[in-house]
């Protein structure tokens, strides 16, 4: 049976695709095209189709579809509760069926050609509480959706609903302007533009823009439009200068500009963190450079003027960083500007001019500079949306740092909008509405109203322990990557962290951090979840995660080479600062140490050198260290799964990385589209290998917390229930409905299916005991 990816990757990967997609569609049928391509290839199915409710209310007409025959698109109809897609608009819930043609409300239609199916799924759309269409999944294999492709596809047919909604807005508009004579020229425009559905209309008329997704979301508020007037375009050579008048000119802007920029750095420290903060250390690194300032003294010497020089001198580095391959250093370039403007603004007398916001509202720019983010009143800021195009920009960082929903590359975008003017930014769907009307404005409070019904509804598990419905007591901690996340964990009621990924502020960074850049991170994480343990694990770099000062040697298999802990223990300099520091922030509250990718005794023993080291380096500079912190490490690989026994006797706690030891278990790069139906959570040996890896941990009386996808999953969950473990780390949002799924779960109960599954040789019938159990009515024990 065809098996189902981890519904993270399913969902949260092709609605980011989704939102991509939207930008190379002209219109709504375009739109589902695309829409059915993707989530078939996404979903491993041979056939999906997109339904919509015709205008009058009653009738379903095939829209879209990915393998059905194309004549049968827009021709084939049926009434709400015809044949099993009518059925599943009609009962408001999917429907599941093997075999199809068997069922008695199965209706074939000749000329889909669907004959060939075997298994059918029909998810229904809504416009919030009235049916709007059905999603349906066929095979040509019979296959059983589990819950967890259920609720993926269930969550993609949300997003699904919100574009068909907007898109048909997005018509009607473009309808209304067809019939005014004085929109003929705008809408000519129109038409040879892939990013703009609408041009804007003298007097400030209704416009839809598009860009790209930066950082998701939806906000509205009026424009805060920044316009940097001040550029090197208006800098001239001058005939006759007198050269030491420039250069004393340049050292004064120079070390203004160094005083300007310390201030921007302390401003983000405070109101972010160190990490985000770090570019402006960056900034004062090139202010201080020879090579730098080398150049520009010699161009004033050759006689040219200050201003001149630093144009000539900063675009020639601007030049060499757009033609770079490596994306990070092409991003670059936006530093280099940045750090030329502020210096030309002090050669020529002009300050660098923050915009003020006065009231909260969306900022417009050409482009966003680390400085302009820096000297923004962030609790004004509700949206972002620049004209240039690069998603990993600094700012753009800090920005998803403060989690304000950011879109890029709208061309036009300072010209099209007016200060002041209101705006709609759907950063989901990649769309920026100005001027919109009535109609737009009501139908985003909807859509609002009703993502936050279902966010009230969890909202009641955020601050309850986790319990089963027997009464077991469960501990549900975050993972987390950045500071930011702290505040997000601990909204969603997060009992500490179970993983700190350290990697994701080295990937943030233009260098390694310092010993004390690093303790003071890890204290600010520590110290935002008093009385619960956080759980740090050491650099995991490597595979997919790469650093871009940091270049690995080139390798057929990355994800089976040099990377990880072996990393660490090939670079112990590095290793040791990082180690000297979590030690360092172990004052500040309970810390547990995590070794990443562990296979063998002998790794364990050089962490643990290296770790004595690095507190030997501590007492000697007479600095403050945690007395002891618990050790720990990942079994993710099948080599740690066989030596668990013997690794339980050199450490503290065990934490499961079941995304990584299911792939290696499987031989099956989860990644990898061609073998992905082979990454199986509850395929049997897996299943074995978490049983045995419980059992030594209780043996032995270790910890042990399971920090991969797979808690994520109901199914899953449950059987993790069963065999006894009882900490969990999980991406932050999962946790109240984690906690609302575990209510409902008996512990006696999940621990006697998973004595049975555990036993059972097909993930098939694992699957379907888990199901069985999963969709029982619950009874008080």
């Amino acid at each position: 049976m065809p098996t189902s990816k981890p519904r993270e990757k399913i969902g949260i990967t092709t609605l980011e695709d989704i939102s991509a997609l939207i930008l190379q569609s002209h219109d709504l049928d375009e739109t589902l095209r695309n829409i059915v391509n993707l989530v078939a290839r996404r979903m491993g199915t041979e056939v999906c189709s997109i339904y919509l409710l015709d205008d009058d209310l009653q009738t379903l007409r095939l829209r879209a579809s990915k393998g059905l025959s194309r004549r049968a698109v827009d021709k084939v109809t049926m009434k709400i509760g015809e044949g099993l897609t009518g059925m599943a608009a009609q009962e408001r819930h999917a429907v599941a069926i093997l075999e199809p043609q068997s069922h008695p409300r199965y209706r074939y239609f000749k000329e889909t050609g669907e004959e060939r199916f075997h298994s059918f799924l029909g998810i229904p759309l809504f416009d919030r509480n009235h049916p709007l269409g059905v999603v349906v999944l066929q095979t040509k294999e019979a296959r059983q959706f589990s819950p967890e492709e259920i609720s993926a596809l269930s969550t993609i047919a949300f997003q699904v609903s919100s574009i068909v909604i907007n898109a048909r807005l997005l018509d009607s508009i473009r309808q209304k302007e067809e019939e005014s004579s004085r929109f003929a020229r705008e809408l000519e425009k129109t038409r040879q533009s892939l990013l703009q559905r609408e041009q804007p209309v003298d007097g400030g008329g209704e416009l839809a823009m598009r860009g790209i997704v930066a950082y998701p979301g939806v906000v509205s508020g009026p424009a805060h439009v920044l316009d940097q007037k001040l550029g090197f375009a208006d800098i001239l050579d001058e005939e006759e200068v007198d050269s030491p008048t420039e250069l004393a000119r340049l050292e004064a802007a120079l070390e203004k500009t160094r005083i300007q920029t310390l201030f921007l750095e302390k401003r983000v420290a405070e109101r972010l963190s160190e990490n985000d903060a770090a570019i402006f250390h960056t900034h004062l690194m090139i202010l201080e450079d020879r090579s730098f300032l080398d150049k520009l003294r010699r161009e004033i010497k050759g006689g040219h003027s200050a201003p001149y020089a630093l144009k000539k001198v900063v675009s020639g580095y601007i030049e060499a960083f757009a033609r770079m391959e490596d994306q990070y250093l092409r991003e670059r370039a936006a530093d280099m500007e940045d750090i030329g403007r502020r210096l030309l603004g002090n050669l020529v007398g002009e300050e660098h001019q923050v915009l003020q916001l006065r009231s909260p509202g969306i900022l417009v720019a050409s482009e966003l500079l680390p400085s302009d983010m820096a000297g923004l009143d962030h609790e004004q800021l509700r949206g972002i949306v620049t004209e240039a195009g690069e998603k990993n920009s600094h700012a753009v960082i800090m920005a998803k740092a403060l989690g304000i929903p950011a879109l890029v590359g709208v061309r036009g975008a300072v010209k099209a909008v007016r200060p002041e003017d209101p705006l709609i930014l759907d950063a989901n769907s990649g769309c920026l509405y100005v001027n919109p009307p009535a109609k737009i404005v009501e139908e985003y409070r909807r859509l609002e109203e009703d993502c936050g019904r279902e966010l009230h509804r969890l909202e009641e598990y955020r601050d309850l322990p986790a319990r089963t419905s027997d009464g077991e007591r469960v501990l549900l901690r975050a993972n987390i990557g950045l500071v930011s996340d702290v505040e997000v964990a601990r909204r969603n009621g997060a009992e500490g962290v179970g993983l700190y990924r350290t990697e994701f502020p080295y990937m943030a960074r233009g260098d390694f951090p310092d010993r004390n850049d690093q303790y003071q991170l890890y204290r600010k994480v520590i110290e935002g979840f008093p009385g619960h343990p956080v759980t740090i694990r050491t650099l995991d770099i490597g595979g997919d995660k790469v650093l871009p000062y940091f270049n690995p040697p080139k390798e057929d298999n990355p994800f089976m080479g040099w990377r990880s802990v072996r990393v660490s223990l090939d670079n112990r300099d590095i290793f040791r600062t990082q180690l000297e520091a979590i030690l360092m922030a172990g004052v500040h509250g309970e810390v547990k140490l995590l070794f990443p990718m562990i296979s063998g005794i002998e790794e364990v023993r050089a962490c643990k050198a290296v770790l004595a080291e690095a507190r030997e380096n501590l007492r000697r500079d007479g600095v403050e260290c945690a007395a002891t912190i618990p050790l720990g490490v990942m079994i993710e690989v099948p080599a740690a799964v066989r030596l668990a026994p013997q690794l339980a006797r050199e450490v503290d706690f065990f934490a499961l990385g079941t995304n990584d030891l299911i792939q290696y278990m499987l031989a099956a790069d989860r990644n990898n589209p061609l073998v992905s139906k082979y990454y199986d959570p509850l395929h049997p040996a897996i299943l074995q290998v978490l049983r045995d890896v419980t059992e030594v941990a209780r043996e032995q009386g270790k910890g042990l917390c399971l920090c991969g996808e797979m808690a994520s999953d109901p199914l899953c969950f449950l059987l993790l229930i069963g065999l006894g473990i009882r900490e969990f780390s999980m991406p932050a949002p999962f946790i109240p409905r984690t906690k609302a799924l575990l209510a409902t779960i008996s512990a006696r109960a999940a621990r006697k299916v998973a004595r049975e599954v555990t036993e059972m040789g097909e993930s098939r019938q694992i699957r379907k005991s888990l199901a069985r159990l999963l969709g029982e009515p619950r009874r008080p024990d």
